[in-house]
């Protein structure tokens, strides 16, 4: 189910989603579409030519009106740990910042797809789930 959408405006190429907290210096992208840490991700994206479109689902929805982009190709398939039960998604200079609350604090499996991968990238997808015990 689709909780959340936002379009930010980015300065900087590189979006981050994930924990609250401040993202580790150490978490750098290069030339990738995305990197990412044990409570961040960064993803490519296009700078400075419009919005990007960022929807957040904390399920894979039943419905068809709701449904993640099938043609989204998949940059991030992994868990993050989210200290506080909250995901925060937003460009590096903090112009734009989404964060929405996904549960208790604990570790979620995490889904990013990207309608683009690189520097083109326009839209980006996220799943968020509790892991399968």
């Amino acid at each position: 189910m689709q909780v959340a959408e936002i379009d930010i405006y980015t300065n900087h190429p590189v979006p981050h989603l994930g924990a609250t907290d401040w993202v580790p210096l150490s978490l750098t992208l290069g030339t990738a579409p995305s990197a990412s840490c044990d409570t961040h991700v960064a993803v490519r994206v296009r700078a400075q030519k419009g919005l990007v479109k960022v929807r957040l689902f904390t399920q894979f929805p039943l419905s068809e009106t709701q449904v993640p982009d099938l043609p989204f190709t998949t940059v991030f398939a992994d868990s993050l740990l989210l200290p506080d039960g909250r995901i925060a998604v937003g460009d590096v200079e903090q112009l734009t910042r989404l964060v929405h609350r996904v549960g208790d604090r604990g570790e979620f499996d995490v889904h990013v797809a990207v309608d683009s991968p690189g520097a083109d990238a326009s839209a980006i997808d996220i799943t968020i789930t509790r892991p399968s015990s």
